[in-house]
């Protein structure tokens, strides 16, 4: 097994921690010697022991002289775990292969650690993947002041998240809806519009297996704070943290305040993610509906896109997924990166992140 397939299978490793390492990275480790697989292990939960430790504790003796592929720069800091750093040069290790360096203050610099005990090391295999399987990661390092935000919307082939009479479910199958289960579970917070929370009444939780260690905050863009006090975002709001964005809030404000609802004043969009930002909110899973994605688009806040695509026709008279987006010429537009394709049932999703 050479470098960039260790890598990959690393990677692969590292998506098991989805959910369930909080704001830590995801991180997965394999032990090589001589190319064969040693042990592999990935960071499994928040505050537990990190992928290195796990795989050289899953390796014991037979670490000593192997290679250890990790798709992070192992960390030279004591945080809720001992520096990894120490455990590789006491079990031996050969060779580190890194994906991409930390960019945590405390955490980085592992890899000069490493070279002054005598190990070699080898970084920047994979970093393209690396770096956007644990994206909100290095968004939180590179741009404290809003959270990271990635927009889910499940789509018709003709680019409609609604009919004509404004009906969205299901426009994917259960496979797909599964899957959105599961990615909420990596979010703190999930967002949506005021017109999508009056049609839809959404709960905003995560409800599959994977349950995240803390419930992400719901939050309603609604600009004059107009929710249903009898909505169940608000007859769950002190249970649930729940939040509203508003530009020019109205009377209903004070009772959505009563109910527990946090309502928060900005004048923009960008100022309502400054102010997700100042509450500690470091990722936002933005799920419609389309006036609140093209908004969003149309002003650049939108670092991923998570397009479900299912495969029916709902006509001209069907609700835009972007209304609002502004022209582009096709010579000079920018394309969006895709960092993901995979089929789920019936439907298929694209993944994409900003040029």
């Amino acid at each position: 097994m050479r470098d960039a397939e260790a890598m990959g299978r690393a990677v692969a490793l590292a998506w098991q921690g989805w959910g369930r390492v909080g704001r830590n990275p995801m991180v997965g480790a394999v032990l090589l010697r001589d190319g064969a697989l040693v042990a592999e292990a990935y960071h499994a939960i928040f505050g537990g022991p990190h992928a290195e430790r796990a795989a050289l504790a899953s390796a014991g003796e037979r670490a000593r002289g192997a290679d250890l592929v990790v798709t992070l720069e192992p960390c030279r800091h004591q945080g809720k775990t001992p520096p990894c750093v120490d455990a590789i040069v006491a079990a031996g290790v050969r060779r580190v292969v890194y994906g991409t360096a930390d960019v945590d203050q405390e955490a980085r610099g592992g890899a000069a650690v490493l070279r002054r005990a005598g190990i070699a090391v080898t970084g920047g295999v994979l970093e393209g993947e690396v770096r956007a399987q644990n994206a909100a990661f290095f968004h939180r390092h590179a741009l404290p002041g809003r959270p990271w935000v990635a927009l889910k919307l499940a789509v018709s082939l003709d680019g409609r998240i609604a009919d004509a009479r404004g009906r969205s479910r299901w426009l994917t199958g259960p496979p797909a809806r599964d899957w959105v289960q599961l990615l909420r579970a990596g979010f703190e917070a999930i967002a949506v519009g005021a017109g999508t929370a009056h049609t839809d009444d959404p709960a905003l939780t995560v409800r599959g297996e994977r349950r995240p260690p803390t419930p992400p905050v719901r939050v309603v863009f609604d600009r004059s704070a107009s929710l249903a006090v009898d909505s169940r975002l608000v007859r769950t709001a002190r249970e649930l943290p729940t939040v509203v964005l508003a530009e020019r809030p109205g009377p209903n404000a004070a009772a959505l305040r009563k109910a527990g609802v946090d309502v928060r004043v900005a004048p923009d969009a960008a100022g309502a993610l400054a102010s997700l930002g100042e509450r500690g909110v470091t990722s936002l899973l933005v799920e419609g509906g389309g006036m609140l994605a093209g908004g969003l688009l149309a002003q650049g806040l939108v670092d991923r896109i998570y397009l479900l695509t299912a495969p029916i026709f709902l006509g001209a008279g069907g609700r835009p997924a972007f209304a609002g987006v502004p022209d582009a010429d096709i010579e000079t537009v920018r394309r969006w990166r895709v960092v993901g394709r995979h089929a789920l049932g019936d439907d298929t999703l694209l993944v994409l992140d900003r040029p």
